[in-house]
This record gives structure tokens, C-alpha cells and sequence, in this order.
């Protein structure tokens, strides 16, 4: 998994992958059929291991607001690169060439979509309750968010700290329907 985050499904060769497993090609195949399937399966992995840690932060708050902060604040501390893990999010920066397999381009895509999906029943939930404005485009702005964490992942593959970051979410909340300027 961390092979293909670090590196993408495309430039991760199949040696570099033995060698990371310390496998040999055959074991591979006969383990995972293909290195496709490989990358679905670490992709599936990426989720489960990774994704909780930033996104169960979207059902902790008191408020939809407090929700999308603390996903964000969340994001500033776990996405830049660590002594375990390269910087980014591998669903983010993953699957975005054309030239993928479709599956592999499906898989993230849906992944992807799932997050869009989880912001937009919190940003409802948020209207039901009268936090936000029932005129609120529900739509664009969990788009908007959801873009403000994609951004936040490529940033720290460029090496954005988590200080940096945290001023991105800051920008990011005043954004919220609803505030008036901040001190």
C-alpha cells in the first residue's frame, strides 16, 4: 500500500513491489492474480486503515460546522508525510490518468464519491436541524469542502506543513453560510 501511495499504480514497477513485499513475481501473481488487483486490494486497505482516522471526525461534532472543522483539523495533522506514511491522500492523488485501468480509475472514483457523500448527509443533517439556511446549496458546498481536503492532500505532497494547512482550514471555515466576519 505504501508503494503505491508513494509512487502511484502506474511508475510502482512489479519489482519494486517484490522487493517492498519481499516476494518473489510468482508468490505475487499467484497471491493477487494481477498488480491491478493488487492496487484495488491496498487501495481497499487505504481506506479502512487510513480514512477513519480523518473522516469518523466528520460525525463528532456538535454542529455541522464543528463536523467539517474538525474533519479538516483532522486532515492537517495526519496528511503531511510522517516516518510511516508518504504525504497526501492516496484516494486523492490516486487514479486521476486517463490511462489507468478502469477498474482501478472506478474503485477511487467511488471512494471518492463516498467522501463527497458522508460531507453532503452531514451539510443535510445541518440544514434539518437549523444550523444552516434551508436556501443552503447543499451541493456545492460539500463539493467545496470535500475540494478544500483534496487540495490539502496534494499540498502536502508538495510539502505543506501541517502549520500551513491549519491556515488553509481557516480560510476555509470562514467560507461557512452563515458567518459574518471573524476577529
Amino acid at each position: 500500500m505504501v508503494l503505491f501511495w508513494r509512487k502511484g499504480f502506474a511508475a510502482a514497477s512489479m519489482n519494486d513491489l517484490c522487493d517492498a513485499m519481499s516476494i518473489r513475481s510468482p508468490s505475487l501473481y499467484a497471491a493477487f492474480g494481477s498488480k491491478e488487483a493488487l492496487y484495488l486490494e491496498a487501495i481497499e486497505h487505504y481506506v479502512r486503515t487510513n480514512g477513519p482516522p480523518i473522516w469518523d471526525r466528520l460525525a463528532e461534532g456538535a454542529t455541522a460546522r464543528a463536523s467539517v472543522e474538525n474533519l479538516l483539523l483532522a486532515a492537517t495533522e495526519i496528511l503531511p508525510e510522517s516516518l510511516t506514511s508518504p504525504a497526501g491522500c492516496m484516494v486523492t492523488l490516486g487514479a486521476v490518468c486517463d490511462e489507468w485501468p478502469a477498474p482501478i480509475i472506478e474503485a477511487v472514483r467511488n471512494v471518492r464519491l463516498d467522501m463527497l457523500g458522508m460531507l453532503r448527509s452531514r451539510l443535510e443533517a445541518g440544514v434539518a436541524n437549523g444550523e444552516l439556511p434551508a436556501s443552503t446549496d447543499i451541493e456545492s458546498l460539500s463539493r467545496f469542502y470535500l475540494g478544500v481536503y483534496q487540495g490539502m492532500a496534494i499540498q502536502t505532497r508538495d510539502g505543506a506543513s501541517a502549520e500551513d494547512l491549519r491556515g488553509l482550514v481557516a480560510a476555509a471555515m470562514a467560507a461557512w453560510p452563515g458567518d459574518g466576519p471573524r476577529p
